[in-house]
């Protein structure tokens, strides 16, 4: 197979390692990658041989296949991406497994892409591109992180603090890119799912890096309690990256055995408020009422949660909005009553009805457990 070495992702990649117990498989692979200029691939058969490699030799890409002599494809990028610090080293898993539930798990594995075999070449060169711009992003905010942290090291202080809160002044992003994902997974967009979860996961990196500069600089101009305070919002958001990776994994456990709920993010948000992560609740529930807003079931969840923090203003508002939709919500009353110590009135010529599930599926979930 000749090279091409006018597509765009000849020579982006240098070092490949190709996984796989089916000598067929590995073969076409090997030819396919050759096609694209690497300087170095190895094949293994074993996850654990593989695995040994990693730890002694620097690897750019992986593609792994779902079966090897030891283990799973998934097992090896479960273990392989629980063992990396930051960033998941790029996994693209290439299978002949085209259910839906080995999709998902290898997008909670920390797979970058999945190739359905047999592939064509144009397949192969696209997955090839899409690594490269996902490892690569964001270009202009390291470059910008990289001239703060040489302000700090020329001593430059107030322009680094300057420079470092510009950056962090976006930290947002990483959420909007994880909503994002979810959003892409409800709608069964895996490779846009992918994505956004991968540039998520770089952004949170970027600005925990942003923090611990911003505290650098501080602890050099002599300010120790500004040190302090930044140097725990870098941990902070290393705290936040290992929250999004879980409750990743657990919207797609969501998705795998109650695909028919009918709006995944209100169950997400009941089973992160009995795990006692409350804003997280309340987070996955905002994105559910932009799916179904007039949902009486996710204003009630969500007043829970907030009763729970001891927002109870904000929480008196959402129960008032679940009645106002369904007056007959028992539940909802009894909140209603703890908050403000009577039962809740409808107002005259407000009152509503109870919603009608539509026949053929479920109603969302209610979060009524303890």
């Amino acid at each position: 197979m000749p090279q091409k070495k006018d597509s765009k992702a000849f020579g982006i990649y240098n070092r490949i390692l190709i996984l796989t117990n089916i000598e067929v498989h590995a073969k076409r692979d090997l030819n396919t990658i050759k096609t694209f200029g690497p300087k170095d691939v190895q094949i293994f058969t074993s996850g654990a041989t593989a695995i040994d490699y990693l730890s002694e030799h620097p690897v750019d890409l992986i593609f792994c296949d779902s079966s090897l002599n030891d283990m799973s494809g998934l097992k090896f990028a479960q273990t392989v991406n629980a063992n990396m610090s930051g960033r998941p080293l790029p996994i693209i898993m290439v299978t002949l497994e085209n259910r839906r539930d080995h999709v998902l798990d290898s997008i909670a594995a920390g797979c970058i892409g999945y190739i359905l075999r047999p592939y064509s070449l144009d397949t192969f060169e696209k997955y090839l591109i899409l690594a490269d711009q996902l490892d690569s992003y964001p270009e202009i905010e390291e470059m910008e992180l990289k001239e703060a942290q040489d302000m700090v090291a020329r001593g430059n202080f107030d322009e680094a603090i300057e420079a470092f809160e510009e950056l962090i002044s976006y930290q947002d992003e990483a959420q909007k890119y994880y909503d994002m994902g979810c959003q892409f997974m409800v709608q069964a967009k895996y490779g846009k799912a992918i994505v956004s979860f991968k540039k998520a996961v770089k952004i949170n990196d970027l600005f925990a890096e942003a923090y611990k500069g911003l505290a650098e600089a501080y602890k050099n101009r002599g300010d120790m309690e500004s040190f302090k305070k930044f140097l725990r919002r870098a941990a902070d958001v290393h705290a936040q990256f290992d929250n999004l990776e879980e409750t990743k994994a657990l919207f797609i456990e969501i998705l795998k055995y109650d695909s028919d709920t009918p709006n995944p993010f209100n169950s997400l948000g009941v089973t992160l408020r009995k795990q006692g992560d409350y804003p997280g609740a309340i987070h996955a529930y905002r994105q559910a009422l932009e799916l179904t807003p007039d949902d009486e079931n996710i204003h009630f969840n969500m007043a829970k949660a907030l009763y729970f923090m001891g927002e109870l203003t904000d929480a008196s508002t959402e129960i008032v909005a679940a009645l106002t939709m369904n007056p007959e919500f028992h539940e909802a009353n009894k909140l209603y009553q703890r908050i403000h110590g009577q039962p809740w009135t409808p107002p005259k010529g407000g009152k509503g009805k109870v919603r009608a599930v539509p026949k053929g599926t479920k109603e969302s979930a209610k979060d009524i457990g303890p």
